[in-house]
């Protein structure tokens, strides 16, 4: 008779240190909220296009939190393809006054999505802890100056070219193992910068200048980045690949976003960051109730 094995992925558990927060990772999968400071989002879900000023990203804040969020990420500047930068002072006026609502009113880690380095002094200066870098494969220098002084964490993310032209003449030769490498490149340059390893997280950038094709192997090797020793974070929420794939709008991709979910946990990932925290929630608490469901005789 055939003996089976478990081929469920033991994650490997961390301490992620964030400024004043040391954030345990691997036991439980932590939910990352996202705050969207855009009127044009491709989530459709950006806070200055439901209603101006920041009230609305506030209360969504607030109801994230009562939902189950773990850390809040705010961005001033849409990042889906074919989208161009804004200018330095929008970005800072969208997001710096959101950053200092809650760091001074919530006891929750607050994370911000910039590559800019001004940004990211403005953000650390209002409380800030973690900067999420949609160019972490290349990071800029000034900006890992900023997050080694001020302790934070940060987020290298893997993305080809930028969001103009990332989704133009996609190629790659092995696409987990190139990532794996740009990765590996940009840790290299923290650790020399004098980031230690547990302010780490890595980001494989699911659609950020990938096919569908590309998408999926990345969460189907995803245990293979656990080679990096850091946290991974997945952002796959309502994903332009689970419309393809699902034929549906940005509007009801929400069973497709749990199931990358659900298959990006069970194959290591740690945090994962989305637009729905309350319905993400379940599926986070039952793959998670798998997951460690019985580890001493796995």
């Amino acid at each position: 008779m055939a003996t089976s094995t478990s081929s469920i992925c033991i994650r490997p558990r961390y301490v992620l240190r964030a400024r004043n927060f040391a954030i345990k990772l691997g036991a439980e999968t932590k939910i990352m909220g996202i705050i969207n400071m855009t009127p044009d989002s491709f989530s459709e879900d950006g806070c200055l296009k439901r209603k101006p000023g920041i009230s609305s990203a506030l209360h969504l804040a607030e109801r994230q939190i009562k939902e189950g969020a773990d850390i809040l990420d705010v961005g001033g500047e849409s990042s889906r393809p074919g989208s161009k930068p804004i200018p330095l002072a929008e970005e800072i006026k969208r997001v710096i006054p959101v950053v200092q609502y809650l760091t001074k009113n919530f006891r929750i880690p607050v994370s911000v999505d910039t590559y800019k380095a001004e940004v990211a002094e403005r953000a650390l200066d209002a409380g800030a802890s973690i900067i999420n870098n949609i160019h972490g494969a290349a990071p800029d220098q000034a900006l890992l100056r900023l997050v080694k002084n001020y302790k934070a964490a940060i987020v290298l993310m893997h993305m080809r070219k930028t969001p103009a032209t990332m989704q133009k003449n996609i190629f790659y030769k092995s696409v987990v193992k190139e990532i794996m490498a740009q990765i590996k490149r940009a840790m290299e340059n923290c650790l020399e910068m004098g980031i230690k390893l547990d302010r780490i997280i890595v980001d494989p950038g699911i659609g950020f200048g990938k096919t569908v094709n590309h998408n999926l192997e990345i969460i189907y090797q995803l245990k293979s980045f656990q080679k990096l020793n850091c946290p991974i974070l997945i952002g796959a929420s309502r994903k332009s690949f689970i419309g393809k794939i699902l034929d549906k709008d940005v509007h009801n991709r929400l069973l497709g976003t749990a199931a990358t979910v659900s298959a990006s946990i069970l194959n290591g990932a740690h945090i994962v960051r989305v637009h729905d925290v309350a319905a993400m929630k379940e599926i986070v608490d039952m793959t998670d109730a798998i997951l460690n469901h019985d580890l001493k005789n796995l």
